[in-house]
C-alpha cells in the first residue's frame, strides 16, 4: 500500500538456458565472442534453412517446471511472434503462446509485510533471443551483432501477486537462486543471462486492476527496486493530478533514477501469433519427465527443513545456507570433513560458513567455487577450535592466513608457525591470574564491590598477559574462584 493506493506488480523473467548450443541451431552460446562469429545460417535467417529444436533446452524447461510444482504440458506448440526490429533477422521470433511447455506453479517468498507467501506463476515458455543493436562504437550508425540471436530462453511469467518493490525483489532473488540451483541458468545478470521486465500498476483499494506499464530489461535487483518505486510514484502523481496512465513500455535510467517512455505497449493481437509451420508440436513423454525428475537435486525448501531437523540448525541459518547451492554444498563438505555430526559442531560450521567465509568471499568478490580455502581446510581449523587448541580470536588469524595461502592452507601448520596454540593448563593460567590480581588491587576492590565491568577488565588483562593464548573459559572460571 502507498497511502490509499495499492501497488500491483507482475514480473516477466528471461532466463538464458545453460545449453552449449542455441535453441534451433548448432551455433555456440558462449558469452564474449567477436560480433557475428556465433551466428549460424538458421540464426541469421538465410533462405531455405529450417530450425531443429535443442533437446537440452526442453529438458531444462521440464526441470524448472518440476522445481516450481507446475504442470508440464505433454503437448506444446511453437508460434511465430511477428514484429520488426533491426536485430531480429527473420522479422519474427519463435516463441510459445497458447500452449507453453510449463503452466502454473509457484515461488515461495518471505514478504516484509505479509510474511511467507507464494507468488503464483502463469507460465514458463521456451523462445529464442534476438540479436543486439550496438550504438556506442559507431558514429551516427548502429551495428548489429547476431551472436545472441537464437540463444535459448525460458520466459517465466508471474501472476500480478506482488504488492511492493520489496516483494518483487524478494521474488526475483528467489527465482534467480532457483534457476541456478537446478542448473538451468548461470544467473549472470551482467552478461544478460537473467533479466526481468516489471509490469507495474496502481489502484485504490478494492478497485479493478489499473493500467500497467512495463519496465524493460532490469538487470540488477537494486535497479529493479529503484525503477518500481519511481514508477509507482509517477503513476500515483499522474492520476491524482487528473491524468491517466497510458499502457506503454518504459526503460529505467539508473543515472537519473527515473523511468522514461520507450514505446506504446503492444497487446498479443499486435504480434499476430500463429503456429510455426516449420516446427511440429513438442510432445513430452511420461518417461522423459520421470528421468528428469529422478536426476533433480534436493530442492531448497526440502533441504532447509532437513538441515533444521537432522543438523539442528535454526531456521535462520538454514534459510541463509539454502539461498545458494554452492554455499550449502560447501557447508555439507565441511561438516563431512569435520566428522563430528552433532548439532553443536554443525552450528560451528554454519557460523563460520555464513560469517568469516562469506565475508571473505564478498570482500574478494569471489564465488564459492573460487574460494582459496577449501571446505576440508576450514574443517581442519574448526577441529582446533572444538578441541581447544586455539581460541576464537586466534582462529580468525588462522583463517586469514589460510585464505592467503600460507603453509598450503593447513591449519595445524599455520597454528604452529604463528605460535597460536591456546594455553589450557590450569596451573599456567592460575599463575598468570595471580600476577594480574597482585598488580591490580584497585580493580580487584571494584570487583568485590560488585562492579561487573571491573571483572571484565581483569579478564582482559589476563588475556593480554597471555598474549591472547589463555583459554577464555578457564580464565573466567579461575578468576571467579580466586575472587570469592
Amino acid at each position: 500500500m502507498a497511502g490509499a493506493w495499492e501497488v500491483v506488480i507482475g514480473l516477466e523473467t528471461h532466463a538464458q538456458l545453460s545449453t552449449a548450443s542455441k535453441i534451433f541451431s548448432g551455433a555456440a552460446t558462449a558469452f564474449g565472442a567477436a560480433p557475428n562469429t556465433q551466428a549460424a545460417a538458421v540464426d541469421i535467417a538465410l533462405p531455405g534453412v529450417l530450425p531443429v529444436l535443442n533437446r537440452g533446452a526442453v529438458e531444462r524447461a521440464i526441470r524448472f517446471g518440476l522445481a516450481v510444482g507446475a504442470t508440464i504440458n505433454r503437448r506444446s506448440v511453437f508460434a511465430r511472434k511477428n514484429y520488426f526490429y533491426p536485430d531480429l533477422p527473420k522479422g519474427y521470433q519463435i516463441s510459445q503462446y497458447e500452449i507453453p511447455v510449463v503452466a502454473g506453479g509457484f515461488v515461495p517468498i518471505v514478504s516484509p509485510t505479509r510474511g511467507s507467501i507464494r507468488i503464483a506463476l502463469t507460465r514458463a515458455h521456451l523462445e529464442e533471443d534476438a540479436g543486439k543493436s550496438l550504438h556506442e562504437d559507431f558514429h551516427g550508425m548502429t551495428g548489429i551483432d547476431l551472436n545472441r540471436a537464437g540463444t535459448p530462453l525460458l520466459e517465466i511469467v508471474s501472476e500480478p501477486d506482488m504488492r511492493s518493490s520489496d516483494e518483487a525483489v524478494a521474488y526475483a532473488k528467489q527465482l534467480h537462486a532457483l534457476v541456478q540451483w537446478v542448473g538451468i541458468c548461470d544467473g549472470n545478470m551482467q552478461e544478460g543471462s537473467f533479466r526481468c521486465d516489471a509490469n507495474v500498476s496502481v489502484r485504490r483499494a478494492g478497485e479493478p486492476l489499473g493500467t500497467r506499464c512495463e519496465i524493460k530489461n532490469l538487470n540488477s535487483f537494486r535497479f529493479m527496486q529503484e525503477a518500481i518505486e519511481f514508477e509507482v510514484r509517477r503513476q500515483i502523481a499522474l492520476i491524482e493530478d487528473g491524468g491517466r496512465v497510458v499502457q506503454e513500455t518504459r526503460l529505467y535510467d539508473p543515472d537519473r533514477h527515473e523511468t522514461r517512455s520507450m514505446r506504446s505497449k503492444e497487446d498479443a493481437q499486435d504480434y499476430r501469433y500463429f503456429p510455426d509451420p516449420d516446427l511440429p508440436p513438442l510432445v513430452i513423454a511420461e518417461d522423459w519427465i520421470a528421468r528428469v525428475k529422478s536426476a533433480m537435486p534436493e530442492l531448497p525448501e526440502a533441504l532447509k527443513h532437513r538441515l533444521m531437523q537432522d543438523h539442528g540448525l535454526t531456521e535462520y541459518d538454514a534459510t541463509l545456507l539454502t539461498a545458494n547451492r554452492a554455499l550449502v554444498d560447501y557447508y555439507g563438505q565441511a561438516v563431512k570433513a569435520l566428522q563430528a555430526g552433532d548439532a553443536q559442531s554443525n552450528k560451528l560450521v554454519a557460523n563460520w560458513v555464513l560469517g568469516e567465509f562469506s565475508a571473505a568471499l564478498h570482500k574478494a568478490e569471489l564465488g564459492v567455487a573460487h574460494a582459496p580455502a577449501s571446505a576440508a581446510q576450514l574443517a581442519g581449523l574448526l577441529k582446533r577450535i572444538a578441541d581447544g587448541t586455539i581460541s576464537g580470536k586466534a582462529a580468525k588469524d588462522v583463517f586469514d592466513a589460510m585464505w592467503s595461502g600460507e603453509h598450503g592452507g593447513d591449519a595445524d601448520a599455520i597454528i604452529a608457525a604463528k605460535g597460536l596454540t591456546q594455553i589450557s593448563d590450569s596451573g599456567a593460567i592460575g599463575k598468570i591470574v595471580d600476577d594480574v590480581l597482585a598488580a591490580n588491587p584497585a580493580i580487584v576492590a571494584e570487583v568485590k564491590a560488585g562492579r561487573e565491568k571491573a571483572f571484565n577488565a581483569l579478564v582482559g588483562k589476563v588475556m593480554a598477559a597471555s598474549r591472547g593464548k589463555a583459554n577464555p573459559a578457564q580464565v573466567n572460571a579461575i578468576l571467579k574462584s580466586k575472587l570469592q
